[in-house]
């Protein structure tokens, strides 16, 4: 978990960082003759998408003067192609003050420069950096260059598909099964699969490129139809698991007995809705869990449909009138028995949170009630206060609403999560998305909530050990949000403004 405890300030479109070096002497009105210099951390650089997390380049630069004026220096930062002069430059930095480095991740400057300067043959740059400075009143303007070079990579496709006689789609390229992407370059497939042969393809309903079988089981990109069209085989019709690793070449294919519920959808059904059928949200983690948070007025009787207004397959308590904190939970293929668990007036007026396991032989119902916490901090590189707990920044209650936090605010470029409680060794109760790196939609969208000092929480996940998920959302641009998250119905909306 990293955890930056350094002031970071997210300029242009939120992509780079200005930070460290602050000169806090305001007052000084003499910053000496210190001639304008600018540097770069290394003068040859390899970027490459395996470490595309680690820095790329950065620059740095001396305060120059301000001719004993007392008046703040103020810079811009420009990049350009090596012999253009500045002609058609990317500023990279632009009306800042005692600020004086810039970093760029390996993903950040491979971006910058593919985008800003065009795509290169041999992926080579040869780059030149300006800094400009400017004091208030003072007609001088002082200049500084460095140049360096850079080897870019042509970043792996983002999405990736299973097509063959093995899918469902068979070989219809505009039927192909998408994979679920979990990082750069990385894509997993759970599901059914034929007996019969697959490959991987980049773009729906294209053949080219696509991803083929190597002479050693690994994966080989294919680019033009003269290549070897290479398949992996499936012999036996069963659920798998398919992993591909594009920047590894690594890719699996196992038997995945019991990873898939018997049904993807189960409905909250019950005297409190007035026996209509609320969806419940799966959980990310774990496909069998399903989850439902609601205030009970009116309580009564309930139970868990599989189909939207079918009466039968539903799972249901095993004795009648069960109490909500009966765990005991069977599958009913039929109409009978009919038994429901049973909330008391006395237990109503309250909110409550239900999680049932459709496993299937080990089937579960486990309601809690739920208190929302009174506060929710902003927690990440992405948030003001950074991966610092003390300087975390609340988000503000909704006054109609307790279980409704808002805050509206600057957000940098970078990862984002929530705390429920600023627990000081990370092991407490939090807000994430439902996916690693998820980048937020601007609309409402379901969140994972987990918290790693209860035990009768943690105990709901058999197969998933919750003291290691640690999912984060991506913010790729700076700007001003507002967020709305809700604590009871695990929804979250980050919307930029």
């Amino acid at each position: 978990m990293k955890r930056h405890i350094f002031s970071t300030i997210v300029i242009m479109l939120g992509c780079f960082v200005m930070s460290a070096c602050v000169d806090d002497d305001y007052t000084e009105l003499n910053k000496g003759e210190t001639e304008l210099a600018l540097t770069a951390s290394s003068a040859d650089i390899t970027l490459a998408e395996t470490t595309r997390s680690d820095e790329g380049v950065t620059l740095s630069w001396t305060t120059g003067t301000n001719h004993g004026t007392g008046n703040r220096i103020t810079y811009k930062l420009e990049l350009a192609e090596a012999g253009t002069g500045f002609a058609a430059s990317y500023v990279a930095a632009d009306g800042v003050t005692q600020e004086y480095t810039w970093t760029a991740t390996q993903e950040q400057l491979n971006d910058l420069l593919r985008t800003n300067f065009g795509v290169k043959a041999d992926n080579r740059y040869d780059v030149e950096a300006r800094i400009t400075a400017t004091v208030a009143g003072v007609y001088d303007v002082q200049t500084a260059e460095t140049s360096f070079s850079v080897t870019t990579y042509e970043p792996v496709s983002a999405t990736l598909y299973l097509t063959g006689t093995a899918t469902d789609g068979g070989t219809d390229l505009s039927l192909a099964t998408e994979m679920t992407r979990t990082d750069n370059g990385e894509f997993t497939y759970t599901g059914d699969l034929k007996a019969g042969t697959y490959k991987f393809i980049t773009t729906l309903g294209a053949e080219l490129p696509s991803y083929n079988r190597g002479e050693d089981g690994s994966l080989v990109l294919r680019t033009t139809a003269d290549e070897p069209d290479n398949l992996f085989e499936i012999t036996e019709g069963h659920a798998y698991t398919v992993t591909a690793n594009l920047l590894t070449g690594e890719t699996t294919c196992v038997k995945s007995d019991g990873v898939r519920p018997a049904y993807d959808h189960l409905y909250f059904v019950g005297d409190e809705n007035g026996w209509g059928f609320d969806e419940m949200a799966q959980d990310p983690l774990d496909p069998f869990l399903f989850r439902y948070g609601r205030e009970f007025t009116v309580g009564r009787e309930f139970k868990f449909g599989t189909m939207s207004g079918s009466w039968e397959n539903m799972y249901k308590a095993t004795q009648p009138n069960a109490p909500y904190t009966d765990t005991s939970m069977e599958f009913v293929p039929g109409f009978d028995p009919d038994n429901k668990w049973f909330l008391n007036a006395d237990e109503t007026g309250r909110a409550y949170k239900i999680c049932v396991d459709i496993r299937s032989g080990k089937e579960r119902m486990m309601m809690r009630e739920f208190t929302p916490y009174k506060t929710v901090w902003l927690v990440g590189d992405a948030a003001p206060g950074g991966w610092s707990l003390d300087d975390a920044v609340a988000m503000t209650r909704d006054s109609s609403n307790p279980y409704v936090m808002t805050w509206s605010g600057t957000l940098n470029a970078g990862e984002l999560k929530f705390t429920c409680d600023r627990q000081s060794d990370w092991m407490g109760a939090w807000f994430m998305p439902a996916v690693n790196g998820a980048e937020p939609t601007g609309t409402e969208e379901k969140m994972l909530f987990i918290d790693k000092s209860d035990d009768d929480f943690k105990a709901q996940y058999i197969d998933v050990n919750v003291n290691d998920i640690d999912q984060k959302w991506r913010i790729a641009e700076a700007g001003t949000y507002t967020i709305t998250l809700n604590q009871l119905t695990e929804t979250i909306t980050i919307a930029k403004q």
